[in-house]
């Protein structure tokens, strides 16, 4: 069962402070768990009900399962609701993404459950790492981990100074705008940075100063705006679409 040493440390890793300072995170849910299992990605305990534990041990030994209740996983969690598994994760470390092929880059996105569906737009489309601006959502909020749907197990993300990062790149900057050339007429390089900002305020003025290609998603109806997930894969299938 779940100790309260056990259940405190589930409840404080709910919080970036103490996520760092242990440099641990949480996975929860019967989904996201399963894909961990399938991962590389260094699992630390899972607390799991008895029908989990007995359906999926035999399969992975090599994990540690620690039976709980039903009830004892809803008060641990995070989430809504969760009636299957929490597991504790430590940190991978990753390296930057390196001058080839397309780095996709995150100016402000503050919000966690549009990081990680940008997370899982970007395990769709084959891109490996994600370089976010160190205001940006955590990658590890258990929100953001939730809304990939697994894909946190295959995309890295690391938050940098932005501005000095795409500076060190020799690369051509691909900036979403408003005002920029029509995705369906950009003719897209084979290796560059897609750099995305906020619903709210844009790519803001320290970065769109290294944009050297601005682009836009040409409207045909009436929306004032779109969801930056959602844009960040229109523009990311017309990139690929030339690769």
């Amino acid at each position: 069962m779940i100790s309260k040493n056990q259940l405190k440390l589930i409840r404080q890793l709910g919080q970036k402070k103490y996520r760092k300072q242990y440099n641990q995170y949480l996975v929860q849910g019967e989904k996201n768990v399963l894909e961990l299992l399938n991962s590389p990605l260094n699992v630390v305990n899972i607390f799991a009900t008895n029908e989990f534990i007995s359906t999926y041990q035999g399969k992975y030994q090599h994990a540690n399962f620690i039976e709980a209740d039903e009830e004892s996983l809803t008060k641990a969690s995070t989430l809504v609701s969760n009636n299957a598994a929490i597991a504790i994760v430590d940190m991978p470390n990753a390296e930057l993404p390196k001058a080839n092929g397309l780095i996709l880059a995150l100016d402000g996105v503050s919000d966690p459950g549009n990081l990680g569906t940008i997370i899982r737009v970007a395990d769709w489309y084959g891109i490996k790492h994600i370089v976010t601006s160190t205001d940006s959502a955590d990658a590890y909020n258990p929100k953001t981990i939730s809304a990939t749907m697994g894909s946190f197990v295959r995309v890295s993300v690391s938050q940098v100074d932005l501005p000095d990062y795409l500076q060190s790149l020799n690369l051509p900057v691909y900036g979403a705008f408003l005002d920029g050339q029509s995705v369906h007429k950009t003719q897209f390089t084979g290796s560059g940075v897609l750099l995305m900002g906020s619903e709210s305020h844009g790519i803001r003025d320290e970065c769109a100063k290294l944009v050297t290609n601005k682009i836009t998603i040409p409207a045909f109806g009436g929306a004032e705006s779109l969801n930056v997930a959602m844009a960040t894969g229109i523009i990311l299938d017309n990139f690929k679409r030339q690769a």
